[in-house]
C-alpha cells in the first residue's frame, strides 16, 4: 500500500450552501467536480488523508505539521458557525514523516503551532469528503517560503512514510489558482492571472508535474496564486508513480480560479522522477554559469562558499584585475535562488579599502546578514545566482523626471531616512514605481517630499541567469 490517489481541489468557503446562500450555483461545475472527487475518495476508503493547505501555519523556512491528537473547526468567520468539522490526526504517520524529513535535512516538524483550529483550506475539502467517508485519520501540513524543489522533496517524504507504514493514503492539495483574473475580483486584474491559470491547468490536467518546478516565483506572485506549493508537494508524493490524470473542471467567475483534477496511482514509473530531473538540470546550469562568471562574481561566490560552506573568512586573493585592488566604490551583492531574491546587501559609498574588499564584505552580509531572509545554508550553495553591482557617483537631481528605472538607480533621503533602489530591476517599469519602492524601503511616506539622487551602475552577472 501507500499513496492510492491524489486530488487537486480549491477551497472557496462560498462553495458550501450554508456560506454561499445560492452564490455556489455560479460555480456549479466546480461543485459537481468536487462531489465526484469526494466520491472517488470514499470509494478508496483511505486509512489516512494527507491534506496540504496554504492556510495552515506557514513559515518562511519550515514546514509545519499539525501536532496532537486532532483538531476542530467551524465556518464562523464566514457567518456559518453551525457548520463544524472535527478530525483525528494520524500521529504515527506524522512521526514517521518528521523522521524521514530530518534524515533528508528537510526543515519539517510539529513545532511552532499557533492556532490548533482547522483552517478553511482544510475544512472545505473535508466537508465534501465526509459525505462519503469518515473512517480516516488526518495529517495536516502547511507550506513554506522555501524553494519549490523543497516542497517536492517533502512530498517524496510523504510517499516514503505512507509506504513504510503500509498505510492506505490519499493526498489532497488544497489551493485556489490565480486571485487576479478580473478587475472586479478580490485583488484586481493582472495579465499574469489568466496566464497562470491556463498554464497550471494544462500542467495539472496532463500530470506533467516536472513543469511545476519551472514556474518563476515572480510570475506566481504577480498572478496571486494560492495553491502552487501545495500542488508541488502533491507532485512529490506521486514521484516515480504511474498515474492516470483527469481534469474534472475549471472556473473563475469571481475573479479567482478554481480547478479540480484527480490522479489515481496505477503502479510504478521510474521515469517520472521529476525532482531528480530538475536537480540534474540545475547542476548542468551551475556548471555553465560558473564557467562564465567574471572576476567580480567569481570572487563573491568564492567568499560565500567559504563563509557558508566552511565557516571561513576568505583572505584577499591574489591575481584579481588591478581595478579591484586600486578602485574604491559602493557595491551591492545580490543573490537569487530559483528566480527569487535570497539576499541583497550593499554600500552606497565605499567603506573598505578596495573594490575587492567591498565585494567580499557585502557578499558575506548578503548571504548571512540580510534581515529579510534566513542565512544561506550549505545545501543551497550550488543553486545560487549571484550578481555584483558597482555603483557610480551620486548625482543630486531636482525631479523624478530626471530618473530612468532602466538606466539609473535612485536614492531618496529625508532627514536620517535613506533608501536605495538599483536600476533595471524586474517588475520595476516606471519612475513612479521606482520612487515609491525606494521610499518604502526608507520608511518615508508616499506623499512626503524627499531629496533625490541618481547613479549608474556596472552590473556583473552571467547573461541569461535567473
Amino acid at each position: 500500500m501507500g499513496i492510492l490517489a491524489a486530488f487537486m481541489v480549491p477551497h472557496p468557503p462560498l462553495i458550501l450552501p450554508e456560506v454561499g446562500g445560492g452564490e455556489e450555483k455560479k460555480i456549479q461545475d466546480t461543485v459537481n467536480a468536487y462531489e465526484e472527487a469526494a466520491r472517488r475518495i470514499g470509494a478508496l476508503e483511505p486509512e489516512t488523508i494527507v491534506l496540504l493547505s496554504p492556510h495552515q501555519v506557514m513559515y518562511g523556512d519550515y514546514f509545519h505539521i499539525s501536532p496532537g491528537k486532532g483538531a476542530k473547526g467551524d465556518f464562523g468567520q464566514f457567518r456559518a458557525a453551525q457548520v463544524k468539522l472535527e478530525a483525528v490526526y494520524d500521529r504515527e504517520l506524522t512521526d514517521k514523516l518528521c523522521r524521514l524529513a530530518a534524515e533528508r535535512e528537510l526543515p519539517a516538524g510539529t513545532l511552532g503551532e499557533r492556532d490548533g483550529r482547522l483552517d478553511h483550506g482544510t475544512m472545505v475539502p473535508l466537508y465534501f469528503v465526509n459525505r462519503y467517508w469518515k473512517e480516516y485519520r488526518l495529517v495536516r501540513i502547511g507550506l513554506s517560503g522555501l524553494p519549490l524543489i523543497r516542497h517536492y522533496q517533502l512530498g517524496q517524504c510523504i510517499k516514503a512514510a505512507a509506504e513504510a507504514l503500509n498505510r492506505r493514503t490519499v493526498v489532497i492539495a488544497s489551493g485556489d489558482l490565480s486571485h487576479r483574473l478580473k478587475e472586479e475580483g478580490p485583488y484586481g486584474y493582472q495579465k499574469e492571472g489568466p496566464e497562470y491559470d491556463s498554464r497550471i491547468m494544462d500542467v495539472m490536467g496532463r500530470g506533467a508535474f516536472g513543469r511545476l518546478l519551472e514556474f518563476p516565483e515572480e510570475f506566481c506572485e504577480r498572478a496571486g496564486e494560492c495553491g502552487h506549493r501545495a500542488f508541488t508537494v502533491m507532485a512529490g508524493a506521486l514521484d516515480r508513480s504511474r498515474i492516470l490524470s483527469e481534469r474534472l473542471s475549471y472556473e473563475g467567475p469571481f475573479g479567482v480560479g478554481y480547478g479540480v483534477c484527480c490522479y489515481s496511482v496505477e503502479g510504478d514509473d521510474p521515469e517520472r522522477d521529476f525532482g531528480e530531473q530538475y536537480e540534474e538540470r540545475i547542476r548542468q546550469e551551475i556548471l555553465r554559469r560558473k564557467g562564465q562568471e567574471d572576476a567580480y562574481v567569481a570572487l563573491a561566490r568564492q567568499v560565500i562558499e567559504a563563509c557558508v560552506g566552511r565557516g571561513e573568512r576568505l583572505p584577499l586573493p591574489q591575481g584579481l584585475p588591478r581595478e579591484m585592488y586600486e578602485r574604491r566604490a559602493g557595491v551591492f551583492v545580490s543573490i537569487k535562488e530559483d528566480g527569487r531574491l535570497r539576499g541583497c546587501i550593499g554600500t552606497i559609498q565605499a567603506v573598505q579599502e578596495s573594490l575587492a574588499e567591498e565585494i567580499m564584505e557585502n557578499a558575506v552580509s548578503a548571504s548571512t546578514g540580510d534581515p529579510r531572509f534566513s542565512a544561506v545554508e550549505p545545501w543551497e550553495l550550488d543553486r545560487l545566482v549571484i550578481s555584483v553591482d558597482v555603483l557610480g557617483e551620486m548625482e543630486k537631481i531636482d525631479s523624478p523626471a530626471q530618473l530612468d528605472p532602466v538606466r539609473y538607480g535612485e536614492v531618496v533621503t529625508k532627514g536620517r531616512k535613506r533608501g536605495l533602489l538599483l536600476p533595471n530591476l524586474e517588475g520595476v517599469d516606471t519612475v513612479e514605481e521606482q520612487v515609491a519602492i525606494a521610499k518604502r524601503k526608507a520608511g518615508i511616506g508616499e506623499w512626503e517630499k524627499a531629496e533625490l539622487e541618481r547613479f549608474e551602475v556596472v552590473r556583473h552577472e552571467v547573461e541569461g541567469a535567473q
